[in-house]
């Protein structure tokens, strides 16, 4: 291997490690503990998106291209450690399995995109179940892991960066979060206008459809789980997954149930389907999946603010996304302390474009104080531009923080 490149990846795992040892991460682990188990802590704030791509620091420098994911996780983590929110800098580099999938796709079948003619811009889905009959092409889910090709990612990288960082290996099967929500992927295999139309018009087909993908999504899980392939580092929640209840995420961990991990799940592309229809062609087919996990989060940007009732079929729920689309009182109204409200203020109006302090403090007072009853978090997301602007994040959060300070106290 090429002896800059190792020196370009050890230069930055060590100033990353130093950062993984600091105070403040110890103090942030407490404060997540306490704040998903629904004990009082101030609201935590976690900056999950910030237009990277417009930095300059996220030019990757080595020669082999294989490395740049391992780069590229080093150079965000040191520059989003500037942001100083409630962010938690975990001591290890996680590899990827290499999975056995069908080629086509997960589902067997390949799902076309039609790309924008604009940088970045949004991009067309070309479905591939055009008529009913073309469901019959699709393939039942496994849980395969090609153990060669991981022993041989490993191997690389370990050469890499030799002992500097614990090297995680994820193992958890392929159909989790965006392709275990069951939504996601139907939406791209369907449409998501088509599947509004199913279903009124074929309502029994469309049930034997998400059937079909329930019990696949399930097997993959058991069969992880009879593998021993789900560990610690499998918690995911769309936020830090520490709790009380639950061990806290580990490096390489000994082999846990699905029972001992958060699970993610959303219905991004229901939002515009009414409560009724949402529980009958989403809901009822998520929760034989996400039951069977020790807590759950749900929700990404669709509106869930007259869906919050129907979660509460959800034993294990523990946290609720508040998307820039809904309506933040009435969700704060619904949710009280029953669950972690997981505030998500629009990127546009924080960060995007014209950043504007004032502004900023009018929307957070106006939101944060509905929730002031409420266990609240605040999450940025889906940030897509800052205008190229380096401190423009680090700057919310410091608004963000006094915001907090003026309605919570220090």
């Amino acid at each position: 291997m090429n002896l800059t490149d190792k020196n370009i990846l050890r230069d930055l795992a060590k100033k990353y490690i130093e950062i993984c040892h600091e105070d403040v991460q110890k103090e942030r682990r407490n404060l997540w503990r306490k704040h998903n188990s629904l004990k009082h802590t101030r609201p935590l704030t976690y900056v999950r998106a910030f237009a990277w791509h417009e930095m300059p620091n996220s030019q990757c420098k080595c020669e082999d291209s294989s490395l740049h994911h391992y780069e590229d996780f080093f150079r965000q983590s040191l520059f989003r450690h500037r942001f100083n929110d409630d962010f938690i800098f975990e001591l290890w580099v996680t590899v990827d399995a290499a999975y056995i999938t069908p080629k086509q796709g997960i589902w067997g079948l390949p799902t076309k995109w039609i790309e924008s003619d604009e940088a970045r811009g949004a991009r067309q889905i070309d479905p591939p179940i055009k008529s009913p009959e073309d469901v019959k092409r699709m393939v039942e889910a496994h849980h395969i892991i090609d153990e060669k090709e991981t022993t041989r990612k490993i191997a690389k990288l370990q050469d890499a960066i030799g002992n500097i960082i614990a090297i995680n290996v994820d193992r958890a099967p392929v159909y989790r979060m965006w392709n275990g929500d069951i939504s996601t992927q139907i939406a791209q295999l369907r449409g998501v206008e088509q599947i509004m139309w199913d279903m009124m018009d074929r309502p029994a087909w469309l049930h034997e459809l998400l059937a079909f993908m329930q019990d696949s999504i399930l097997k993959t899980h058991e069969e992880a789980e009879k593998a021993g392939d789900w560990t610690l580092c499998d918690h995911q929640n769309q936020a830090m997954p520490y709790a009380e209840e639950l061990e806290d995420p580990a490096a390489n961990s000994v082999s846990v149930t699905r029972k001992e991990l958060w699970y993610f799940c959303a219905s991004q592309e229901t939002t515009l389907v009414s409560p009724k229809m949402f529980n009958e062609f989403m809901l009822q087919y998520q929760l034989p999946i996400i039951e069977k996990f020790g807590l759950v989060a749900y929700g990404c940007c669709e509106d869930l603010t007259y869906k919050i009732d129907l979660l509460r079929q959800i034993p294990n729920l523990r946290r609720i996304a508040v998307a820039p689309v809904a309506d933040v009182t009435k969700c704060a109204e619904q949710i009280g302390k029953d669950y972690i409200l997981s505030y998500r203020p629009s990127p546009a109006d924080m960060v995007s474009y014209d950043f504007n302090p004032i502004r900023i403090r009018r929307i957070l007072r106006r939101d944060l104080k509905a929730c002031r009853e409420c266990h609240v978090d605040i999450t940025l997301k889906d940030v897509e531009t800052v205008q190229s602007d380096p401190e423009r994040v680090r700057r919310w959060v410091e608004i963000t923080r006094e915001v907090i300070e003026e309605l919570w106290g220090k």
